[in-house]
């Protein structure tokens, strides 16, 4: 109850001004970064590719290097297997990518997506394996209490909210102990514990371990604001700090997602470690692609490669995909092809993708998000009362997700000399329309949604003066939503299922995108290899 989550309002923010060396009216270069469009865009009309300039052969094709596809292809590497290749795609890292500022004092690395991962849950068996091997857990991984990296551990300041016109420590916009929230808190204990028929948890981490006992999935039939008028809850803080929750990990509000949703964000992990408190964070100044980088080391070189597919056809024993390198075509042949790329993806490569499982009607809404690196020379002051700049930093009433610091890991007596500011927006609403203004918004559009919540904080001209240039990475499709009835939705089981050459791994299948379950994806992608 603890995670990094704060109210959402429509109001105004007020604007606080600090210093810094003024500049009136400057604005700094923006950076506009559209992983995967153009790509993704290519394959929407289908046409004559060029003629392919030569043919590999492979036994196992993983066609993606985000999260899933990394797991897949580090888990062949660390069998002894060498018989693969690993195909980037359009943004190498994918959703768990950074970027990286060489400031005059240095590089800054920073997160261009997903930057921070909780505790592991004891279900995720596969993450805390992975997370031994590269480091992250010192000891007994598969232990209730593993012994975690100190430098991996959220430092302190964690994290901070504004209400009103003062900062206060954590991110509840309220104290447990008020009786909104305590009533909602004591309902996610007993989910938190509570087990199916079958004996399994009724919420759990890859969710395909968690119970099948109908009792619990049928919550998710309904959308989590419909069941939280159920269940009495109408206090207006508690509901707008769970519509919030909703939009940081889901994408979307809470009349979207779907109850089982909801609950599980709350009833799922139950992680601890033997050095940290219940409910602390990991976290990297690169976010999640410290691991991701840290999958790559262990996978040989040479079966790593650039290109994205362009078209997938089956073969009597295998497949055959086409690649674009950006400068000229090839075929790989596989014995066996695992799309670890977004089902819409997947789907626009092969010619009838029903006939390998996947029904192009089952594939989830994707969420837009806007995530923003504000690169910073020197701090800008902090004017309010209240704790000092956290790692994480959020306001109550905003529409925003808050901001993270990239340097609040690194291990120092003094602030350094540059820094980046990296703030998060989700774009709730009908996702075609929200990614339509993505492509389309100006510069300026993209500044004052990217600044709305540090320009209020810190002084729009005051920040920019600092601001050196502001990197901007836009996500049409940047998660699944799980809306009511994509639980058991048969399309999703069924692609989950496929089991010939061609093989589907990405969070899709689980209609929710979080660490953990691509990694489940990933490993399970190879069964019976």
């Amino acid at each position: 109850m603890d995670r990094r989550h704060f109210l959402r309002a429509s109001l105004a923010l007020p604007g606080a001004l600090a210093g810094g060396c003024h500049r009136p009216g400057a604005r700094p270069p923006l950076i506009r970064l559209t992983p995967g469009m153009a790509e993704g865009h290519a394959l929407r009309t289908p046409q004559a590719w060029p003629a392919p300039q030569g043919v590999t052969h492979t036994g196992v094709l993983i066609l993606g290097s985000g999260i899933a596809g990394l797991s897949a292809a580090w888990t062949l590497a660390q069998a002894g297997e060498r018989d693969f290749l690993l195909i980037d795609g359009p943004e190498p890292n994918g959703n768990a990518a950074s970027g990286r500022w060489d400031s005059p004092s240095g590089p800054v690395p920073h997160p261009r997506g997903a930057h921070y991962l909780p505790l592991i849950s004891q279900e995720s068996t596969e993450v805390r394996s992975l997370l031994h091997a590269l480091g992250v857990i010192e000891a007994k991984p598969q232990d209730e209490r593993p012994h975690y990296a100190e430098r991996a551990l959220v430092h302190s300041p964690e994290e901070r909210i504004l209400l009103g016109q003062e900062w206060d420590e954590g991110l509840l916009p309220e104290g447990a102990e008020h009786p909104a929230f305590a009533a909602f808190f004591a309902q996610m204990a007993v989910f938190r514990d509570a087990r199916g028929s079958d004996g399994r948890r009724a919420f759990c981490i890859p969710r395909a371990r968690a119970s099948s006992d109908a009792r619990w999935r049928q919550l998710d039939q309904h959308s989590f604001s419909h069941w939280l008028a159920q269940e009495g809850h109408h206090d207006p803080r508690l509901l707008a700090y769970l519509d919030y929750i909703c939009r940081d990990e889901y994408g979307a509000a809470s009349q979207t997602v779907s109850a089982w949703a909801g609950i599980h964000y709350f009833a799922s992990r139950n992680g601890q470690a033997a050095n940290a408190s219940p409910g602390s964070m990991l976290t990297w100044p690169e976010g999640l692609d410290a691991l991701a980088q840290g999958m790559r080391q262990g996978i040989p070189a040479p079966c790593q490669q650039r290109g994205w597919a362009l078209r997938i056809q089956p073969q009597h024993r295998g497949a055959e995909v086409l690649i674009h390198d950006g400068s000229h075509t090839r075929l790989i042949r596989a014995r066996r092809v695992i799309c670890a790329l977004p089902l819409r993806v997947a789907a626009r490569l092969l010619e009838h993708p029903a006939e390998h499982g996947l029904d192009p009607a089952c594939i989830p809404a994707q969420a837009p998000w806007l995530v923003s690196s504000f690169r910073l020379e020197g701090f800008p002051a902090e004017t309010l009362p209240g704790p000092g700049l956290a790692w994480d930093n959020v306001i109550h009433a905003s529409p925003g997700l808050g901001w993270v610091v990239a340097t609040h890991q690194w291990i120092r007596q003094a602030r350094p000399a540059h820094t980046v500011f990296t703030a998060y927006h989700a774009l709730p609403g009908d996702p075609a329309r929200q990614r339509a203004w993505l492509q389309q918004a100006s510069p300026a559009d993209l500044l004052d949604l990217a600044g709305q919540e540090l320009f209020a904080i810190y002084g729009r001209e005051a920040l920019l003066a600092r601001c050196p240039s502001i990197e901007c990475t836009l996500r049409g499709h940047g998660m699944p939503i799980p809306t009511p009835g994509s639980l058991d939705h048969p399309g999703l089981r069924t692609a989950a299922e496929a089991d010939g050459p061609i093989r589907f791994a990405h969070t899709d299948l689980s209609a929710y995108s979080v660490f953990e379950e691509a990694v489940w994806w990933g490993v399970r992608s190879l069964r019976g290899l």
